[in-house]
């Protein structure tokens, strides 16, 4: 986990120089930056949502969910907080709404014994709605 944390730091160096050189909203930087630590998992689900394996698709993202917010989050706030660096983890009106959203629609998703691929896609709009916020600004 600590490699990933401080390669994640050098990478972010370099993102929000770009971030910056293009005027793109500061969020994007650590959109991107996660988007390159999932990518293995995101890779994975994707060979089993081919291969029509949705319930292991799913399984594997809610492994990498849980490994980012079980790990990742309190591995950034343990060491900002050594190195005394302020994290603001508060969200706005819109983002409250679309986390709600997102919770309402996980639980209709995983109370169910069986996934299909328009709940898959239910998930992917909410996602893509949160991209398109970070831009909102």
């Amino acid at each position: 986990m600590l490699p990933l944390v401080l390669m994640s730091k050098k990478l972010a160096l370099f993102v929000d120089f770009k971030l910056l050189e293009f005027g793109a909203p500061v969020a994007l930087g650590g959109f991107l930056v996660a988007a390159m630590i999932l990518t293995p998992e995101a890779l994975a689900a994707l060979d089993a949502a081919r291969a029509n394996k949705l319930q292991r698709a799913v399984n594997i993202c809610l492994g990498s969910a849980l490994a980012t917010i079980g790990l990742t989050v309190p591995a950034v706030l343990i060491a900002a907080h050594f190195v005394a660096l302020p994290i603001e983890l508060g969200l706005g009106g819109a983002e409250i709404v679309l986390l709600a959203l997102t919770i309402g629609i996980s639980i209709l998703t995983f109370v169910g014994t069986r996934t299909n691929a328009l709940q898959g896609v239910v998930h992917l709009a909410a996602f893509m709605t949160y991209v398109f916020l970070i831009f909102d600004s």
